[in-house]
């Protein structure tokens, strides 16, 4: 009885970390496709993933989680839902094999300290 019931436990932790570790997956609105937004935000489906890209290529990248509710089908109360899935981090153009990137210049009131 006592190994049933070890097995048991076990079993019952697995499947509390794992429903975490996939709860805890978020996706970037900017830069994923449409078929990684499909698999993490809760209830949009394939067509409105595709929607969501298509308008973020036609209007530029999303400034607020908000904005999402300006997609055909998207709305406020899917937006509240994915609210902890979604990341808003902007989308960069790649930078070239080789080429060095610019430092910013350090401002004038830190540099005299």
């Amino acid at each position: 009885m006592k190994s049933l019931t070890t097995l048991f436990s076990s079993l019952i932790l697995s499947l509390a970390l794992a429903g975490a570790a996939i709860a805890g997956e978020t996706v970037n609105i900017n830069t994923a496709d449409a078929a990684t937004i499909d698999r993490v935000l809760v209830n949009v489906g394939p067509a409105k993933a595709e929607s969501i890209v298509a308008y973020r290529k036609a209007n530029g990248a999303f400034r607020s989680a908000e904005q999402l509710a300006l997609v055909k089908g998207i709305g406020l109360k899917t937006v509240e839902k994915n609210r902890d899935r979604i990341a808003l981090g902007a989308a960069r153009p790649a930078a070239k094999a080789g080429t060095k990137v610019a430092a910013k210049p350090m401002p004038a009131t830190v540099a005299r300290r």
